[in-house]
């Protein structure tokens, strides 16, 4: 199954149950101030473990920063 994480393809051999499992195995050190996106469509926080992944999806995550 490939899925393509910002804009980078990867490849998986069993694939992540659902967004939650994802983000946390691909990116254990994200803890908050993240956004994500998947197939250009914001998913909320609440519904990251509802969201199911399928071969070719398209995520986006953006990291919030602090400046001015």
């Amino acid at each position: 199954m490939e899925i393509s994480i910002n804009q980078q393809k990867k490849q998986f051999t069993e694939a992540p149950a659902n967004l939650a499992i994802l983000l946390e195995k691909e990116f254990p050190d994200l803890k908050g101030g993240i956004a994500v996106a998947l197939n250009n469509r914001v998913i909320p926080k609440d519904q990251w473990s509802n969201t199911t992944l399928q071969a070719e999806d398209q995520i986006l995550i953006i990291k919030a920063t602090q400046g001015g």
